[in-house]
């Protein structure tokens, strides 16, 4: 059971972390056991909007990460469950529809993946070097990698390419006037870019999360009754002896919050304190959707809400504040650097422990 819709069960699946709106199923990202990750925007093109509902781009986010354990097997997974099924169905938790189709990036520990789509349609690339982001944009031009069977058929049928010369999937699939977020994004996808071209050869966890927290750009928001969301970094790396680490906020605003370590290993200790609450009557499950709505945020969004509000309020306890949760996220940073260095060899139980501790370590400084 998806989102929307069932579909069917695969035989085995890979143990995921996600970070997701509480109301649906699939994640905006996550990672999976085998070290591969995926995320999503959304992005709107020439084929129509499917407000029937269907896939989520989210459910394939989480669907990816379930039924692949590389990066391109994800990306096969996606691509399937998309032509079979199709993506549709609103996006947010409101009674107005809002609907959109998605690019998504994958990457593991050897390959990186983007992934676009219209409808049904779809092209990805293979990113062999340097950096990629996304931002509510289509992105690529003639250099796809693979592509679905009827996509310049279907370009050309529409008159969006004339069946000669270069075929760009941006070019023919993009709107000729795209909605304001979209105009937007444009500016965002620059200086994304132009961020991660600065620190070209040296980037690190530490240099995505500053670029992750970047207000100047737009990349993080908090303004017009706008919030960006959850945050994750992850590290992937070459070496199959070393972990993945997986660095989550399970807040919002990452300028204001601390990326907490999660590493795969058996046994992981479950942080119910960032787990939203379930509700029998549930209003995006019952038909109408979203006639009502209730209060998902956990335990740990709710303090942190009340720290944010201290912080505006009163700037200089807020500023403490902000200095000892800054002082706890390096303490994660270190200790999961140490690990990949092979320096200390941390046992498993404190492993599976890890994720839940730095949570309640948080906790404590906002009670």
């Amino acid at each position: 059971q998806c989102t929307y819709v069932q579909i069917e069960q695969a035989e085995r699946t890979h143990a995921v972390v996600l970070s997701r709106p509480a109301w649906l199923w699939g994640a905006e990202m996550g990672a999976n056991d085998c070290g591969v990750c995926v995320g999503n925007e959304g992005v709107w093109t020439r084929e129509p909007l499917g407000e029937a509902e269907a896939l989520l781009g989210m459910d394939l986010v989480r669907l990816g990460l379930e039924r692949g354990s590389s990066a391109r097997e994800a990306l096969e997974v996606m691509t399937a469950l998309l032509e079979r099924h199709g993506q549709g169905g609103s996006c947010k938790e409101e009674p107005e529809p809002f609907v959109y189709h998605n690019t998504f990036l994958l990457a593991d520990r050897t390959e990186a993946w983007l992934l676009e789509t219209a409808g049904r349609y779809w092209a990805a690339q293979r990113i062999r070097e340097g950096s990629r982001n996304i931002s509510n944009q289509l992105s690529i031009g003639s250099e796809i990698t693979a592509e679905h069977a009827g996509l310049r058929e279907r370009a050309r049928s529409q008159g969006w390419w004339s069946g000669h010369g270069e075929f760009s999937f941006a070019r023919a699939f993009s709107l000729e006037k795209e909605p304001p977020r979209m105009e937007a994004a444009k500016a965002r996808l620059r200086a994304g870019t132009e961020l991660l071209q600065r620190h070209a050869g040296h980037i690190t966890e530490e240099t995505l999360m500053s670029i992750l927290r970047d207000k100047a750009s737009g990349i993080c928001v908090d303004s017009a009754g706008f919030r960006t969301a959850g945050s994750m970094v992850s590290v992937l790396p070459r070496d199959p002896a070393l972990p993945c680490v997986h660095f989550l906020t399970g807040t919002p605003d990452p300028s204001r919050s601390v990326f907490k370590p999660f590493v795969f290993v058996a046994g992981i200790k479950a942080a119910p304190q960032v787990r939203s609450p379930s509700f029998p009557q549930d209003p995006a499950r019952q038909i109408p959707r979203f006639r009502s709505s209730v209060d998902r945020r956990h335990e740990l969004y709710r303090r942190h809400q009340a720290a944010l509000e201290l912080m505006e309020r009163d700037p200089e306890r807020g500023q403490r504040l902000l200095g000892a949760l800054q002082e706890l996220e390096q303490q994660g940073l270190q200790g999961m650097r140490e690990l990949l260095q092979g320096t200390v060899s941390p046992s498993p139980p404190e492993l599976a422990d890890l994720f839940f501790d730095c949570v309640q370590a948080e906790m404590k400084f906002y009670t």
